[in-house]
């Protein structure tokens, strides 16, 4: 499995039968949203979503004409082309962040994240990671600490989704894609802090370090308080 691949791992599952087009949907969207695929670059080929989705390639087109339409994505012909994500304004104007905060219950996203991240940091670290998950979560925390600032997020929200992904567990992977999404929908109001970014990757290093060790009481501690630090930010910038 290529890198890509790993990327939209947590959020690609095949769907159920008799809702493919709208489970579909929802994992393309938390793709985008998720900046799984960054804005700019190209989705997996059409072959590649529908085996992974398990669902026709008629039914995916119609998703992917969904996105299109709502202006999320953009279709090119030729040698190179194919679906991109397409690239959203850098600074959302008022009236987008009021649409995108109005239809998030803040507090009730802010606790579910924490309660799946918990979860997740002490599940890892209880049941310990083979020597190739080892290494993709080193490389994810590396990719944060070379990021940069614009891209700071979009490897931010990786790093956690592998986290959550080597817990073991699809369906806290699939809900924790879902609350991040909004998460990240919330952090898209907030400026970058550099003060900020400098504490969550001090969080970060001794949280993968905990995990490696094994020591799950101190995993779960520090992504508690990693948790607590980022709603903090929300609450006071959103309220």
């Amino acid at each position: 499995m290529d890198g890509a691949a790993d990327r939209l791992a947590p959020v690609l599952r095949p769907v159920r039968a008799g809702n493919g087009f709208e489970e579909a949907l929802e994992q393309i969207l938390q793709i985008v949203r998720l900046g799984l695929v960054p804005q700019g670059e190209r989705l997996p080929a059409e072959r590649e979503l529908a085996e992974r989705l398990q669902i026709s390639r008629v039914t995916l087109r119609e998703v992917l004409k969904v996105l299109q339409d709502e202006g999320l994505v953009e279709s090119r012909r030729g040698r190179y082309g194919g679906t991109f994500v397409r690239v959203r304004a850098e600074n959302p104007g008022e009236a987008e962040l009021r649409r995108r905060t109005e239809k998030i219950d803040v507090e009730d996203t802010l606790r579910f994240r924490e309660v799946l991240e918990v979860g997740a940091a002490g599940l890892c670290a209880a049941h310990g990671l083979s020597d190739v998950r080892q290494d993709r979560l080193r490389a994810a925390l590396a990719a944060t600490q070379e990021a940069p600032l614009a891209d700071y997020r979009r490897q931010d929200t990786l790093l956690h989704l592998t986290l959550a992904e080597l817990s073991g567990s699809p369906s806290l992977a699939a809900q924790y894609a879902a609350v991040r999404a909004s998460v990240n929908d919330l952090l898209d109001c907030i400026p970058l802090l550099v003060r900020n970014l400098e504490h969550s990757q001090a969080q970060h290093s001794a949280l993968v370090e905990a995990v490696l060790e094994g020591d799950a009481d101190g995993a779960r501690e520090v992504m508690r308080e990693h948790c607590a630090g980022t709603a903090a930010l929300l609450r006071g910038f959103l309220s």
